[in-house]
């Protein structure tokens, strides 16, 4: 009967050079993730929605660049793995292995943004809500890479779609032993990718909230990413500890709240950006 659920068995690898070297679509999903915000910034200068053009959105991008791998690998250790980074260090090093954190990645975002208005000498608050309104690309293409990993999969499940992973249980354990799960990579991908997304370009397009409320639609996107978050972890099989007697990621979703709800409560006085 178990056997009527597909079994998942999609090559993590788009080309593979050896057993473990290659393009891999977890890479390729942070590639089409900054593809997808270079060409959406350079449609909201070219609308008269954004002053950063041509080589300033490329600095921009660099640094979130490695905000993002920074922050969401050293986040993935403190989050999720602590015992780990103090057992074995060089786990940091081994990026081959995986091990990303979205919350770690947000922290790690929200500094290269910093240091980027710094820089160029422009309102934080303006710039970070611009790149929220594009943010949802990058995590709609990680979950689908999650999905296609493998990993981070759902809690057990009758549905008809759910899907039997194989690495959710031993390596020699036969596929009708193994419990099938709710596909949560696929539900996070439409949650925190498609619906996120959609909620952030109508707020941006359909008002003028960045520029006389700056802040706000950041704040807007913390929570509502929280949110759904919240909701995909109702699915998700916990890959850590309980805190309190919820997963992590709905643990460190409330302090998104908290920090969104901060965001939209402050007054307005950063001049608006032209």
């Amino acid at each position: 009967m178990l056997l009527a659920f597909w079994v998942h068995n999609l090559d993590p690898f788009l080309v593979r050079f050896s057993d473990s070297f290659g393009i891999r679509y977890y890479g390729l999903s942070y590639v089409l993730g900054f593809a997808g915000a270079i060409w959406f910034l350079h449609r909201y200068h070219r609308a008269g929605r954004s002053p950063f053009s041509g080589n300033t959105i490329g600095d921009l991008i660099t640094y979130i660049v490695f905000g993002v791998m920074l922050g969401g690998r050293l986040g993935y250790f403190l989050l999720y793995q602590t015992e780990l980074i103090f057992q074995d260090p060089l786990a940091l090093l081994r990026v081959w292995e995986g091990g990303m954190a979205s919350h770690g990645g947000f922290i790690g975002v929200v500094i290269a943004l910093w240091l980027f208005a710094r820089k160029h000498r422009a309102p934080f608050l303006h710039v970070s809500d611009l790149i929220v309104t594009t943010a949802p690309i990058g995590l709609f293409f990680g979950r689908v890479a999650n999905f296609i990993n493998g990993e981070l999969y759902g809690k057990s499940a009758t549905v008809s779609w759910a899907v039997i992973f194989p690495h959710s249980a031993g390596p020699n354990t036969p596929l009708h032993l193994i419990i099938p799960r709710h596909p949560s990579q696929l539900y996070e991908a439409a949650l925190e990718g498609l619906l996120l997304f959609a909620l952030m370009q109508w707020r941006f397009w359909r008002s003028d909230v960045t520029r006389t409320a700056p802040g706000r639609l950041s704040g807007e996107f913390l929570i509502a990413y929280a949110l759904v978050r919240m909701i995909g972890e109702a699915f998700r099989e916990p890959d850590a500890g309980l805190i309190l007697g919820l997963s992590r990621g709905t643990f460190y979703s409330v302090f998104l709240i908290g920090a969104g709800l901060a965001l939209m409560r402050r007054p307005a006085y950063q001049k608006p950006l032209h």
